[in-house]
């Protein structure tokens, strides 16, 4: 029984350290890309919503059910198991190597991510299916399109600010959890054996680190250095209602 239970969660490492990878690491590298044609101005970023609008909805959806959502969900869940097993020892004792810190900032990390995303998630997709629901196809999409993020972080006062401020943190935490979780799935799985080895792809992984978050933070700022449409100002007013009603519905 012993073993069995030993062979189960090594099997479940190992997939919690996939999906981290593949396909939720691959969809944030694509999401923050994507989001960073807001620095070319509205209509570019615009332009990603529409093309995913054009999608059909039950496919989209089965999309971000079964490549998304079931697999960041597993890996947040069973991440949240890791961390309630972990015996922290960076703090207060001798063991302060590099890697003893990464893992320590790898599981606090995870800890912020996890309250974030929900948040994110909750705030965007959510919203969008909500007010597609309610108020018809296409409604939704306004909510998260240029001029609603703009709207959100310029015309709210301190408010505004603190979501900017929440945002630019969670995109340098989620940039760094995945550049560890990169990392540390090439040891698990066996493809960097040697020391040698897993310094290269610790400085692969400082990499990836540095891009995404410059990814991210660039994305963000270009929401706010482009001024919206006057038509897409109105909508975005609009569509911030709907986001309020959303919320106190649920």
């Amino acid at each position: 029984m012993a073993s069995s239970v030993a062979r189960e969660n090594y099997v479940l490492h190992k997939l919690h350290s996939l999906t981290g990878v593949i396909p939720v690491g691959y969809y944030m590298a694509q999401h923050l890309t994507l989001n960073s044609f807001t620095l070319f101005g509205p209509n570019r970023f615009d332009g990603v919503i529409h093309f995913f609008e054009q999608i059909p909805t039950p496919a989209l959806l089965a999309l971000e059910i079964f490549a998304i959502w079931i697999p960041l969900a597993f890996h947040a869940i069973y991440g949240m198991f890791i961390v309630a097993r972990a015996k922290e020892n960076y703090f207060t004792s001798k063991y302060g190597w590099s890697q003893n810190r990464m893992y320590t900032f790898q599981r606090i990390s995870g800890i912020f991510l996890t309250i974030f995303l929900m948040w994110h998630v909750f705030t965007t997709t959510g919203t969008k299916y909500y007010l597609d629901a309610t108020q018809g196809k296409g409604a939704g999409a306004e909510a998260i399109k240029y001029a609603a993020w703009n709207d959100k972080f310029l015309n709210h006062g301190i408010l505004g600010y603190a979501l900017f401020a929440f945002y630019v943190l969670g995109v340098i935490t989620a940039s760094y959890h995945l550049a560890y979780g990169i990392w540390n799935f090439c040891i698990r799985w066996g493809i960097t054996i040697s020391e040698k080895a897993q310094r290269q792809v610790q400085k692969f992984s400082l990499g990836v680190f540095v891009v995404l978050t410059l990814l991210g933070w660039g994305a963000l700022v270009g929401f706010l250095i482009h001024k919206p449409e006057p038509k897409q100002a109105v909508v975005a007013s609009a569509a911030s209602g709907g986001v309020s009603k959303a919320a106190s519905l649920r």
